[in-house]
């Protein structure tokens, strides 16, 4: 008999299971407490039981775990000195979704080369996370591959489904099993409906087929997330961070019954894509918060410790330290300046309005 299936599958290799290499890598106490509070936190903000802003702040991807861990320690301190103001949870995005083809992200490729060391790549990846919350930085991150959560989403106390996932039934049926919250991007259209749509269905109960710790073939029934929120990252027509999109969604979000808080990415299609001008977006809606549109209660910063983004090069020692290989990314220096300067005018706005 002819063969029917396989017939494009060069060959196969079996992963780690998510219970080994929780068993090899587990949480310490002060990571889970780190997890634990910043959820808790991030839940707040989005009832509006904590008045902070929350800022998901960080590189476009992480492609080297040294310099990702040391971009940590940087933020720590600067979590530290807004904290009263604003909540920083470190961006640390391990998988990128490519419009065509490209470098996929640090747990499909750690060695940026091709050779796709996946067992290698989610090792690095949940290390990391244990690194960087063991210093009290909470963690936050793109859920892409529906298989990879039950490697490391006990170590994240965000995540966020992305622009070209939103609308796939995959996406909204894992959101609803996740244990933290999840923001959901408008579409790549700037469509708010397709957000709206995948936060109504995760907030429910599925069923789907997937993986338990032990890796096996499982059906995997969700009670519902009802911490789905929006996140306003532009489309094609251009931005939609201005005061009447802002309104205009969280009308959108109230007629739904969700929850009408609104995030908004200062990069994508709000920036042009041009990473200099994030600090347009940011002010702009710093000044909506204080003029007391409600519904924003955080935003999205790309940032790295240097300005722009670089190819990969074929011999990877002429990587330059700390510049992004996928978008680019504000500098360190700017991104203090920005949170900083975010601080003082939600500090002078507050103080004004109880004189």
């Amino acid at each position: 008999m002819e063969r029917t299936s396989d017939l494009r599958i060069q060959s196969s290799e079996t992963l780690t299971t998510p219970r080994e290499l929780l068993a090899e890598l587990p949480a310490s106490e002060t990571s889970n407490k780190t997890v634990v509070e910043g959820r808790r936190t991030i839940e707040a903000i989005l009832r509006g039981e904590d008045s902070r802003l929350l800022a998901i702040v960080g590189p476009c991807s992480i492609h080297d775990p040294k310099i990702g861990l040391e971009y940590a320690e940087k933020l720590v301190a600067l979590a530290e000195e807004v904290k009263d103001s604003i909540y920083i949870v470190m961006r640390v995005y391990f998988e990128k979704p490519r419009t065509k083809l490209g470098w996929r992200g640090l747990i499909l490729d750690p060695q940026l080369n091709g050779s796709n060391d996946i067992q290698g790549g989610l090792r690095t990846a949940r290390k990391l996370l244990l690194d960087i919350t063991a210093m009290g930085m909470p963690a936050g991150s793109e859920m892409l591959d529906p298989i990879v959560p039950q490697y490391i989403d006990d170590l994240l106390s965000w995540g966020a489904i992305g622009a070209r996932t939103t609308e796939s039934q995959t996406h909204r049926e894992m959101s609803s099993g996740l244990s933290m919250p999840i923001g959901f991007k408008n579409g790549t259209n700037g469509s708010v409906d397709t957000a709206v749509n995948a936060m109504t269905s995760s907030k429910h109960s599925h069923s789907f087929i997937g993986i338990d710790l032990d890796g096996k073939t499982c059906v995997l029934r969700t009670s519902g997330n009802d911490m789905g929120h929006l996140i306003l990252r532009g489309g094609k027509d251009g931005p939609n961070y201005y005061r009447d999109h802002i309104e205009k969604a969280g009308q959108a979000l109230r007629n739904a019954g969700l929850i009408d808080k609104v995030m908004v990415d200062c990069s994508h299609a709000n920036s042009g894509k041009n990473h200099q001008r994030q600090h347009i977006v940011l002010e702009d809606i710093i000044r909506q918060r204080l003029s007391g549109v409600d519904e924003v209660m955080g935003f999205m910063l790309e940032s790295n410790h240097f300005p722009g983004n670089q190819a990969i090069p074929e011999d990877i020692s002429q990587l330059k330290y700390g510049v992004s290989v996928t978008d680019a990314c504000i500098g360190w220096e700017e991104t203090v300046e920005l949170i900083t300067e975010a601080k003082r005018m939600l500090q002078s706005g507050m103080e004004r309005l109880r004189a």
